[in-house]
């Protein structure tokens, strides 16, 4: 079965069982799982339900797509994401957000747990995402394109929701929560980075780094949906000398405690009232 053929038999079975048209997809990363308590439900599905979904197997991943009402938006949310160091291919990492488009959504909220390689940037922080640097080894558009779907080379000169970024710095503020706007780092994981690599990753210009949300950020600009992507920074990676020791229960923590802050900034956007322009990118 092709890959439309696959997104296609995934919005039927969704489609077939709610009507539901969301507005927002949002991808909720490690220990972010909370905001899905926030949002009025009108369905959900365990992923091991969805035709041709991966199952998530990371700790403080929910594993399930919910459908709702959050801030009074009609939203899709991935409550729990994949990543290409579980074993799967990037066309498997990624097919949610093709799924996301096709239930109606114009505008993907990502979030992620990722490590601060700027000096500036503390733990806790939150991190708006203005650019990236690709340096995983897979890319979810090689292969074959379906012009169905995307372009066969799609330009990423617009890619990130640069007004979105603005408003949430300026709510940010006024609310004396520490954020920044920066650019992400997507490597392969699972490890954490050596301090060799945070120094070169320091030296490229990243201001954080993780092991997600680049190849969701590439299908959805294939997709042409307009992106808005937050890091809750989990632990600090520069410079070297700060480093610490770090676990996933550590990562947990530190992020489920910032969660709040970006609960809080993504209902601001949502708001139809603050933050319903979709369509300014830049």
């Amino acid at each position: 079965m092709q890959l439309f053929e696959q997104i296609s038999e995934a919005v039927s079975y969704i489609s077939q069982r709610v009507q539901f048209a969301p507005k927002f997809g949002l991808v909720l990363g490690t220990g972010l799982g909370s905001l899905v308590k926030e949002i009025e439900i009108v369905a959900s599905f365990p992923y091991s339900a969805l035709p041709h979904f991966p199952v998530s197997t990371v700790k403080s991943h929910e594993g399930k797509l919910v459908l709702g009402y959050l801030a009074g938006q009609a939203v899709v949310a991935m409550a729990g994401r994949f990543h290409y160091y579980e074993g799967y291919t990037m066309a498997q990492v990624t097919f949610p957000i093709r799924v996301l488009k096709r239930l109606g959504i114009s505008t993907l909220l990502i979030s992620n747990a990722a490590g601060s390689t700027n000096a500036s940037i503390e733990a806790g922080d939150l991190v708006f995402i203005r650019d990236h640097i690709n340096l995983q080894p897979e890319n979810p558009l090689r292969g074959e394109n379906d012009e169905r779907i995307g372009p066969r080379f799609p330009d990423m000169l617009d890619t990130y929701h640069r007004d979105w970024n603005a408003k949430a710095l300026a709510f940010a503020a006024t609310h004396a929560i520490r954020a920044h706007e920066g650019i992400y780092v997507g490597l392969q994981g699972p490890n954490l980075e050596t301090p060799a690599e945070y120094r070169f990753l320091n030296l490229i210009g990243g201001d954080v780094v993780g092991m997600s949300t680049v190849p969701e950020v590439l299908v959805a600009k294939h997709e042409g949906l307009s992106v808005f992507v937050a890091s809750v920074v989990s632990n600090k990676c520069y410079p070297t000398q700060e480093i610490k020791p770090t676990t996933i229960e550590d990562v947990i923590q530190v992020v489920e405690d910032a969660s709040p802050k970006l609960q809080l900034i993504v209902n601001y956007l949502l708001n139809k009232d603050n933050g319903d322009d979709t369509t300014a990118k830049s």
